[in-house]
């Protein structure tokens, strides 16, 4: 009573109502400061960020394949559910409801949400995901990148506090193959706080993005150095039409040189020997691996924008091939032969009888071509590009069928010793999807050099299930090191006349 005794004294009531209105009017100027200076600590904890207060690193992912996935979780889930391997101490599996992470995460198109870490100082997206599939392992980096080849590290410089991630990866698509990676350089990946400040200095600095990848494993091996390397790089690198560079660990130059004019359509910059460079290399975009799927020599057009009928189309390209299409016998008219190729081999799983076999396809209407094919890709893909019927003992060489033109055949031999799913799997299966017509001639025991070797009553010769049972390298002593075929031509003769009915079709 008194205050306001005091006040109305002092102050007319017009006076008061001005003082009054002045009064609410400087509480809201300073109500709205606060929100605008605190507005950034006032919003709800993000996901990440109160994950990190458990120590849970979500900075590096895994993603698991639909596949894989499914064998982890032993069943089905909700669809509103995200499956996510966390890289933590535990390496533990977390689900995460994607209604949980709204305004911290996107969902790509596969459905597995992506943590991205937000650079406050930059504004400026930083993301790193790894995922792990059933055939290959690869991460796709964003960010401040720096890849130093002496350690065989690759940083994500991310100045913010997020939890640290680290990782470990074999840049070479046949994941789970111990044997192969003995000859694979481990790379790490490094994210984090720690990674910012143990990062070395950018030394080049590249506008374009960078692959990551190993000419290690089973390089050399034709069939290995199709399904292993080159189609998964292309199916990686073909995105960027020629704007990458490609940065290649466990470099073997005459594997450069067997590639060279593939490796020059998918890139139109100098290869980097990585585990060579001084200088660390900079980019902000990096992938460390190579995608592939399962299947040998297979793309899923489902799942992926190429297919293998483009794959085919980008090879014809890089060799400059002139035949897009087999012989139509039924529009030639018999005007031409059609050209059969007879695939030798110098040491094993060779025809002892070529000269048999050539003749009797002579007499049935071929022209004929003998050639072993080797490491002068260029020189094979012409001559395999030019036939309209490839034969073979089954083996790497078989895989030069990528080159055959379009509805063209091939004849896969086999070999005793249980061949049937691995010759199937290799090449019966992939030359489907090359739209070429397969055909495979499993050889009988009197057809096989063993008889020479064992007796009749011997197990390699009656039951190579069991030989099969004591081990790879057993079964390969014997059935791929040791046997060669000498075709019974008349029995094989039907074989020719069924591709000739083909070629009709």
């Amino acid at each position: 009573i008194t205050y306001e005794t005091i006040f109305a004294r002092s102050f007319s009531r017009y006076d008061q109502k001005k003082l009054g209105y002045g009064a609410f009017l400087g509480c809201l100027l300073i109500a709205l400061s606060f929100c605008i200076v605190f507005k950034p600590y006032l919003g709800p904890l993000p996901v990440l960020n109160m994950r990190m207060s458990m120590d849970v690193g979500l900075n590096m992912l895994r993603i698991m394949d639909s596949f894989s996935s499914e064998k982890l979780r032993g069943g089905d889930i909700s669809s509103s559910m995200t499956t996510i391997v966390t890289e933590t101490s535990s390496s533990e599996i977390e689900m995460v409801e994607e209604s949980d992470t709204t305004g911290t995460n996107e969902t790509i198109s596969n459905g597995t949400t992506v943590i991205n870490n937000k650079n406050s100082s930059q504004q400026k997206e930083l993301k790193t995901v790894c995922h792990v599939e059933e055939s290959t392992e690869f991460c796709e980096m964003n960010g401040d990148i720096r890849v130093d080849g002496k350690s065989s590290t690759v940083f994500m410089a991310v100045d913010t506090m997020v939890a640290n991630s680290s990782w470990a990866i074999g840049p070479y698509a046949r994941r789970g193959d111990e044997e192969a990676f003995k000859r694979i350089t481990k790379w790490s990946i490094k994210s984090g706080v720690d990674a910012y400040e143990e990062a070395p200095q950018c030394d080049q600095r590249h506008n374009v993005p960078a692959i990551i990848f190993s000419t290690g494993g089973y390089a050399g091996n034709n069939f290995h150095d199709y399904t292993d390397i080159v189609l998964p790089l292309y199916l990686t690198s073909r995105q960027f039409d020629g704007e990458v560079k490609f940065l290649i660990t466990d470099k073997n130059p005459w594997w450069i040189e067997k590639f060279r004019n593939i490796l020059q359509k998918l890139s139109r910059y100098e290869l980097v020997d990585i585990d060579k460079e001084v200088n660390v290399h900079c980019f902000t975009s990096v992938i460390v691996g190579l995608k592939r799927y399962p299947k040998e020599l297979k793309i899923d057009p489902s799942k992926s924008p190429y297919s293998m009928k483009e794959f085919r189309q980008f090879l014809r390209s890089a060799y400059s091939l002139k035949k897009e299409n087999a012989i139509n016998m039924k529009d030639n008219g018999g005007k031409k032969r059609p050209r059969l190729l007879i695939v030798s081999r110098m040491s094993t799983r060779a025809f002892t009888n070529t000269n048999a076999i050539s003749g009797m396809a002579t007499r049935l209407g071929y022209e004929v071509v003998v050639a072993e094919v080797d490491s002068h890709v260029a020189r094979v893909a012409e001559m395999v590009n030019s036939c309209d019927v490839m034969m073979g003992v089954h083996g790497a060489g078989l895989t030069n069928m990528v080159f055959l033109p379009e509805n063209a055949i091939l004849i896969q031999v086999i070999p005793i010793g249980g061949f049937e799913w691995l010759a199937k799997t290799d090449f019966g299966e992939p030359s489907k999807d090359m739209n070429l017509r397969y055909i495979g001639y499993k050889i009988k025991t009197e057809e096989s050099s063993l008889i020479q070797q064992y007796p009749p009553d011997h197990e390699v010769l009656n039951d190579p299930y069991a030989v099969q049972k004591r081990g790879w390298y057993e079964f390969k002593s014997i059935y791929l090191q040791k046997q060669n075929v000498n075709l019974d031509v008349d029995r094989f003769r039907a074989t020719l006349l069924r591709a000739l009915e083909l070629l009709h079709q």
